[in-house]
């Protein structure tokens, strides 16, 4: 069996039939060199070399791993559920990394005023960590997010003239609020500089508040703006990094012009609008920046800037398999935990399919976690995220619980967010 180096680069097997990539953790206290790394985990899967799916390990069967190794994971397999995968058939790409533990620093454009531009993070960066495994989609929409960024790299790589084949490095998720847009842009940011390490040593990740830049920055017009992205282009001067540009709420930008258009804001705003666009051409001229956006009102993006967006990607409410799986992972993590306490098997969605939905002793937990999951439909992924918290705190009261108590709690809990949903509506 032949595998990758630990940067990543892929090397031909015989008939390979799937390209596998593997996540290698790395402890941060940790002084083993990466070769060393590298041969301890090839080591690991030549002895696991069948598994399912998805898969990690974090608990190791030799004292190398368990001293220097946090989890090897092998990630984004999800289209596999259905069969084993056999790693010998396979090209397998290593990605060895440390997480970053500094928190965010601020970008900001005047030394005497505290202006803030914007907030930087260096990749891969604790912080992060975990996002892109929480988010739950029906389509391959974190596929095609991940296979979109790495053909602008190719494209860059073989010198694709842009004049006549045309890209623009610019990404617009939009949708409803609480659906994950903006957790959705850093774990994007996250998995790619893990994925794409052996090119760049690290990433930097600089999210601009744009309904916080066009308040402030009107009577500055576009000079402010000019400075900020003259920061990053600084960060883009490093060519060893990989940098991620995030513009929340980018339907300001429409909100801006629209304002000026009606007389109803000062001429220099149209300036501050024009001079991010600007911007933003000029930018996307460099091959290791990708520039990230989202947007909770459709109908008031500017067209100028959905014309720059090589993909305009609907993020929508989870649909009621996308629920349970989020359901899933939060039970499986309260049960990691001893609260949900002793630990009880709980189905996947695709077993319970596979078994007909048969109710029968051993299925009967999965079948009334699925029914909670119908019930929450409409709910936001932030408020199917926070359901299992409110559901300990407003009905469980107790350290720990037996499961199905639990579930129990968070019916009821769901009963409540949907009260307080309508009563919401109403009161609007």
């Amino acid at each position: 069996m032949v595998f990758t180096g630990m940067d990543g680069d892929s090397m031909e097997l015989e008939n390979p039939k799937q390209n596998i990539h593997v996540e290698v953790h790395v402890k941060s206290h940790s002084t083993a060199k990466l070769s060393e790394v590298r041969i301890h985990v090839l080591g690991l899967l030549n002895r696991h070399s069948m598994i399912f799916g998805n898969y990690r390990w974090a608990e190791f069967d030799e004292d190398f791993l368990q001293k220097h190794v946090e989890s090897v994971a092998i990630v984004d397999q999800e289209e596999l559920v259905t069969q084993p995968l056999d790693l010998k058939s396979c090209s397998v790409s290593v990605h060895i990394f440390t997480l970053n533990e500094d928190g965010p620093s601020t970008l900001s454009l005047e030394e005497d005023e505290e202006l803030s531009a914007a907030n930087h993070w260096l990749l891969p960066a604790a912080e992060f960590h975990g996002i892109w495994e929480s988010l739950v989609y029906e389509s391959q929409v974190k596929t095609q997010l991940l296979d979109y960024i790495t053909t602008t790299i190719f494209f860059s790589d073989k010198k694709v003239d842009s004049n006549l084949i045309s890209w623009n490095r610019v990404v617009l998720l939009h949708g409803p609020p609480g659906t994950g847009k903006t957790s959705l842009c850093k774990a994007l940011a996250q998995k790619l500089s893990i994925r794409l390490s052996s090119r760049y040593s690290y990433g930097q990740f600089v999210e601009i508040n744009s309904h916080s830049l066009f308040s402030k920055w009107f009577s500055e017009s576009g000079k402010l703006v000019t400075k900020m992205f003259q920061k990053i282009q600084q960060l883009i001067d490093d060519k060893d990094a990989l940098v991620f540009v995030l513009i929340d709420e980018v339907e300001s930008l429409t909100a801006a012009r629209s304002a000026c258009q009606a007389g109803t804001e000062p001429s220099d705003a149209i300036r501050v609008v024009n001079s991010v666009l600007t911007q933003l051409d000029q930018i996307k001229r460099h091959s290791n920046v990708v520039i990230l956006t989202t947007s909770n009102v459709t109908e008031k993006i500017d067209l100028a800037f959905v014309d720059r967006a090589d993909i305009k990607q609907y993020i929508g409410p989870p649909s009621e398999k996308g629920i349970y799986n989020i359901y899933l992972s939060c039970l499986e993590e309260l049960m990691k935990c001893q609260i949900i306490y002793p630990r009880q098997q709980l189905f996947s969605m695709f077993e319970l399919e596979t078994m007909g939905f048969a109710k029968s002793e051993v299925s009967e937990h999965s079948l009334n976690l699925r029914n909670i999951a119908v019930k929450s439909k409409g709910l936001s992924g932030r408020a199917l995220r926070k359901l299992p918290f409110l559901a300990h705190a407003l009905f469980v009261k107790t350290p720990t619980v037996i499961l199905e108590r639990f579930l129990e709690a968070m019916d009821q809990a769901v009963d409540k967010q949907m009260e307080e949903k309508a009563n919401l509506v109403n009161d609007v």
